[in-house]
């Protein structure tokens, strides 16, 4: 059911006749059950009153509330809290019930909505410990303002609570409470502060690639694994920041979140220079550390399916996630002011995990410091990404290494450091279930972190048989697993946001990105006065020993952290001499050239690189780039890995006129990969095969999806087995399926490929299942991934290729995610929409990511698209994934999907004079 794309007179209609059909449909499909209680009445007591006035209570003036024809609000008010407050409130109206599972999530409560389902979710959620950490960051350092400021934003969610239950906070609730009496309690400041945690979580690092290269050890050998991990290519993909800025190297250095982050004293300061790489290999944790034997591998593997039940509601995290930003200054640009762009890429959701506004002070002072404008999050005051009246700013993910795994050595009293037995460190948990008993577990800490393998059924006995080969005793209850992770840490993240908002120059963004802990971002920069910049903030660990590719010995305090990297020496840049800046997960710095590991798992630059050339084109021979560019580029759907392998497909002598056929559609393909194309189909189905066949069934059973788990029985039981499309893997299989050790098909898969693409003869090329060493036949493996592709997008798209299209295969689906994931199917059918044809495709800049271990539906998105003019705010440009609102049926559910999948964007208007044309519904808030 595709969002449609009339104007917001003709969504109305629409939407006032699809309750009357929706209300009858559902009616005779549940009878007396769903059917009869979600009526018209029950869908529309949601939906938010936007014009008129309302008191709002503590207001001290008061605040008017404008939204234009997509519901989008622009807030204007006299004071600080009085614009918190009044977000609160609207927020509240358009997206509560996501509010509140947001903040079950992140305090480990989902089983008291949800049931017993959600109890291994809650007991890992706990064991991180997200609501203890943003309790403490709330009492002990965010500052007195920013916590006035989040007191505001609660009381205004508060009065809206105060006046709406069940049905009338949304139709999720009425759906809830036939199965429970859930209801929802009063919102916290630390409501708002701990979700900075769970996108943390999302945007973590290489904690996957830590484990998948310790299970890889009982398949692959040191070199092997090597060659799936490649090194970056900085000849080739050029890093972010090029001419060096990286600030004065101190010895700066924060002893007391040292000693929180270690549990083992205050350090003696950032070592100077290097990385203290000591000694990992694929063999073991560390030189003279733990050994990976089979025990450990278990484990590992349970760890890592534990994982894989988290991101349900966050969504993957795989080599393919990433974002786009990119800064243009006013010499290349059409404006003679800078452009920026920025489009985040995150798992689809329903609603959006942005929700945009305005939040206006009627006049700037320091009673009302404000006006900003952007995409935020629902629940937490301020705007995320966006820009004030002076600068603009947007994020990408930095990629940085902030976790590591160690190995401990337990007994049930305590755990081995340094030759010495420790005490855990314990806490008692009690999860609340609802329609069951509560669920007790105790939470134990070592000095590394908490210990995450204790939340697994599967890992009681975890790593009985791994061996030890340092001077200290074996145990025979082996290794447990604990987890550091800065964001463990309390730090200033939320301070950060608003300083972020009210930044003014250069030296105040750089300022407020001091205070960004985590998640550790790229933050790009550009301002009315045309200057441009780039700065990394972040808590990024300093190790003694080891480069976090590996679970690390935790008993060996050699391997500990000894600080974190300087803020004065994180990389940033102004005004490059080459007048623009690319951020797309590729490399930061040259390392060559950088003290300080970052890293050793970048993105591997395909995307960046794209735009860096697409960029450079346009301003060849004194060429200008305009907003209508912009949004070109960000739409380009580009190979990089057609265009690299391509080639080799066409030489190969295929004489089955069948596959011939299939083949010659690649002939004379220009690489672009729009919905339409047929020849983009078929080649993604030959590098799905391709992967498969040269590196997915030799991967370790721990690594793969299962046979029986990529094949179901057709829906009426009738004819051969079905491929599970990505989705549906996920549903089958488990997150898993979206990972990135079973070959996603993502750049880090182009640079495994690229290296040995020119050896027809290399062992990878073998079809066997088994990596030993011997002569592979490269071109009788890439003939048999063009027949399984022809095969396979026979069954799915028919014979005639004519017909063939890449949209077709490349589908958007965007479930509610809760209730449509695993409600009932009415409920399925009711919140979720799609399935929308897509262009674009694995590391393009369109990066709609697809996962080759599942199928070809769409897994990752840009979530938002923006771009900025700094010349004209008012002449800028956005769009989200869905719309404003989170109610199901309100016209703003869906209203900008239809726009965002053929890469239209709104107007986004700023200044009072662009507001007030735009606006067609205006509520005030009164004292």
């Amino acid at each position: 059911m595709p969002a449609n794309t009339n104007g917001p007179s003709g969504k109305k209609k629409r939407g006032r006749a699809r309750l009357l059909v929706i209300a009858i449909v559902l009616a005779l499909v549940a009878g007396l059950g769903y059917g009869a209680f979600w009526s018209v009445s029950t869908v529309r007591a949601s939906f938010p009153e936007t014009t008129g006035s309302i008191r709002l209570k503590g207001l001290s003036g008061p605040v008017e509330v404008k939204r234009d024809g997509y519901g989008i609000p622009q807030i204007y008010a006299s004071s600080d809290e009085d614009l918190f407050r009044a977000q609160g409130y609207v927020q509240a109206q358009d997206r509560f019930w996501e509010m509140d599972v947001r903040r079950h999530l992140t305090a480990g409560r989902l089983s008291e909505m949800f049931g017993a389902s959600q109890v291994e979710t809650d007991a890992f959620l706990r064991t991180l410990g997200w609501r203890q950490v943003a309790e403490k960051e709330y009492e002990t350092k965010l500052s007195a303002r920013t916590k006035k400021y989040l007191r505001a934003y609660a009381d205004g969610v508060n009065a809206y609570l105060a006046e709406h239950e069940g049905a009338s906070l949304s139709v999720e609730y009425a759906a809830l409470g036939f199965t429970n009496d859930y209801k929802p309690e009063v919102w916290d400041p630390v409501d708002s502060v701990a979700w900075l945690k769970a996108m943390a979580w999302d945007l973590r690092g290489n904690m996957q690639e830590e484990i998948d290269r310790s299970l890889m050890t009982t398949r692959f050998s040191e070199k092997q694994i090597d060659q799936l991990y490649p090194d970056y290519p900085a000849d080739r993909n050029k890093p972010i920041v090029r001419d060096g800025a990286v600030g004065e190297l101190t010895d700066e250095f924060d002893p007391e979140a040292a000693a929180a982050d270690t549990g083992t004293g205050t350090g003696t300061g950032v070592p100077g220079a290097g990385t203290g790489t000591g000694g990992t290999g694929a063999g073991g944790a560390g030189a003279g550390g733990a050994g990976t034997g089979t025990g450990l591998q278990s484990q590992l593997g349970a760890l890592s399916k534990t994982l894989e039940e988290i991101p349900a509601l966050l969504g993957p995290n795989g080599d393919g996630i990433g974002s786009n930003s990119w800064v243009v200054s006013g010499k290349h640009t059409t404006t003679g002011k800078p452009l920026l762009a920025n489009d985040p890429h995150l798992a689809p959701q329903m609603p959006s995990l942005w929700y945009q506004m305005g939040l206006h002070c009627r006049s700037v002072s320091d009673k009302c410091r404000y006006d900003v404008a952007g995409f935020t999050f629902s629940g937490m005051p301020g705007v995320i990404i966006g820009h004030n009246q002076k600068v603009s700013w947007g994020f990408t993910n930095l990629g940085a290494d902030v976790t590591d795994l160690y190995l401990e050595k337990v007994t049930s009293d305590g755990y081995l450091y340094d030759g010495k037995q420790k005490p855990f460190t314990t806490r008692k948990e009690t999860i609340k279930v609802a329609g069951g008993a509560d669920r007790r577990i105790t939470v134990r800490s070592t000095g590394n972190g908490p210990i995450v393998s204790d939340r697994s059924d599967e890992m009681d006995d975890v790593g009985r048989t791994a061996p030890v080969t340092t001077g200290s005793p074996d145990r025979a209850s082996g290794y447990a697993v604990s987890l550091r992770w800065t964001a463990l840490t309390p730090g200033r993240s939320m301070d950060a946001v608003f300083a972020l908002n009210e930044a003014a120059d250069f030296d105040q963004f750089r300022k407020a990105a001091r205070l960004f802990d985590v998640p550790a971002q790229n933050l790009l920069y550009a301002d009315t006065d045309g200057h441009i910049g780039y700065q990394a903030p972040g808590r990024i660990p300093v190790r003694g020993k080891g480069d976090g590719r590996y679970p690390a010995p935790g008993w060996d305090p050699e391997y500990r952290w000894t600080g974190y990297v300087p803020q004065s020496a994180l990389p940033w840049e102004k005004d490059p001499g080459r007048g623009y800046i690319v951020t797309a997960n590729q490399a930061v710095i040259d390392p060559e050239k950088y003290p300080y590991l970052l890293t050793e798992d970048w993105g591997y630059g395909a995307r960046s690189q794209r735009l860096d050339n697409l960029i450079q084109s346009k301003i060849k021979d004194g060429g200008k780039i305009s907003t209508k560019d912009m949004q070109t580029m960000q739409m380009d759907d580009s190979s990089e890995i057609a265009k690299l392998l391509t080639p080799y497909l066409l030489k190969i002598d295929i004489e089955d006129p069948y596959i011939r056929e299939a083949q010659k559609l690649l002939e004379g393909w220009d690489y672009t990969q729009d919905s339409d194309s047929a020849a983009a189909a078929y080649f993604n189905g030959v590098w799905r095969y391709t992967l498969k066949l040269a590196f997915g069934n030799k991967l370790p059973k721990e690594l793969r999806v299962t046979g029986e788990c990529l094949r179901v029985p057709p829906a009426d039981d009738s004819g051969p087995l079905e491929d599970l499309d990505g989705d549906s893997l996920v549903r089958e299989c488990g997150e898993r399926a979206r990972d990135a050790a079973q070959p996603d098909g993502g750049d880090r898969w182009f640079e495994v490929v690229r290296s040995i693409l020119e050896d027809e003869d290399n062992p990878w090329w073998k079809t066997s299942t088994r990596p030993d060493s011997g002569a592979g036949d490269r071109d009788k493996l890439l003939k048999q991934a063009m027949e399984d592709a022809r095969w396979e997008l026979t069954a799915k798209l028919g014979k005639d290729i004519d017909s063939w299209s890449w949209g077709r295969l490349h589908q958007l689906t965007l479930r509610n995610q809760t209730l449509g994931i695993k409600g009932p199917a009415v409920l399925r059918w009711a919140l979720n929409r799609g399935p929308w044809n897509l262009g674009g495709g694995e590391a393009a800049v369109n990066a709609t990511g697809w996962n080759a271990a599942g199928g070809y539906g769409v897994v990752w998105v840009p979530s938002m698209r923006m771009i900025v003019n700094l010349a004209d705010l008012d002449k800028s440009q956005w769009i989200n994934l869905s719309g404003a609102s989170g109610h199901a049926y309100n016209a703003h559910y869906s209203d900008q999907t239809s726009k965002w999948a053929t890469g239209e964007l709104l107007p986004w208007v700023f200044s009072k004079k662009g507001v007030e044309k735009a606006t067609e519904d205006t509520l005030a808030l009164i004292p």
